[in-house]
């Protein structure tokens, strides 16, 4: 079974030799006396390269209209929020649509990157432009690393593990939203978002969910390319893999933040 705690994932039709009965030979009866439908036809299979390209294809608008964001600075860091909002809007509809939207995993990209514009800016002006570039090395280097392990089979994703991680990833969305609420009846909420050891501790659980969840990502990714779903789906990997990287690139930023103003 397909299982993984990014939403985006979760709208690849489900994989073959599971649990569709694809698995019964020709001529074979289901478990339910009838014969099994012939797996769907694609127009053609989805392969790495389609990721690799639809992947790279979203991650470069994201930095270009994030790039000219924040060279723009104040006039089109007020964007920020509303873009925000934008793609909040569009990844909703990315997730609960029916049909694959390649127009609107590309409008996503380029809201999402005016949003990561705008709050990289406030972030470099307040603690130097120098913590942008560390957060986006350390943001690729955390992607490369997971990339590594999954490939290598250093940490197997197992139906154990898919809970797990699930299950933390459920769990630090709802302490941000009871920290939020909180925080507008108290300075600070509950501390999750300060400088100070409860925050640096929850950014870096939230770094090591976030890394995880690749781990995810990567095994649902590769499940749809031997299954053979067709090439367009794509676009939801790519929108998929992108949603954990802006997560994880916001929790570095906001680390190194904290110790950058504790000096």
């Amino acid at each position: 079974m397909r299982t993984t705690s990014n939403p985006a994932f979760r709208k690849l039709p489900e994989m073959a030799g599971g649990y569709a009965n694809f698995n019964y030979g020709q001529g074979q009866q289901s478990p339910y006396g009838q014969a099994p439908a012939a797996p769907p036809q694609t127009a053609r299979p989805m392969t790495i390269d389609d990721v690799v390209t639809k992947t790279a294809i979203t991650l470069t608008l994201a930095v270009i209209t994030a790039a000219l964001t924040y060279l723009v600075g104040p006039p089109a860091v007020v964007l920020a929020l509303p873009a925000a909002l934008i793609a909040l809007v569009i990844s909703l509809v990315i997730v609960f649509t029916k049909k694959v939207r390649p127009a609107l995993v590309v409008a996503y990209s380029a809201f999402e990157g005016v949003f990561l514009g705008g709050i990289s800016y406030v972030f470099g002006s307040s603690f130097g432009s120098a913590i942008i570039m560390q957060a986006v090395v350390g943001t690729l280097g955390v992607f490369a690393a997971m990339l590594v392990v999954y490939k290598t089979g250093a940490i197997r994703v197992t139906p154990k593990l898919t809970k797990w991680i699930i299950g933390a990833v459920a769990g630090a969305a709802v302490l941000m939203l009871v920290n939020l609420v909180a925080s507008f009846f108290m300075a600070g909420g509950l501390g999750l978002r300060e400088a100070g050891p409860l925050g640096i501790g929850f950014s870096l659980l939230c770094i090591g969910i976030a890394a995880f969840s690749f781990l995810l990502d990567f095994d649902a990714a590769d499940k749809a390319i031997r299954s053979g779903v067709d090439a367009k789906f794509a676009w939801y990997i790519a929108f998929g893999l992108m949603t954990t990287l802006v997560w994880l690139y916001l929790e570095i930023l906001r680390l190194l933040s904290y110790f950058t103003s504790s000096d």
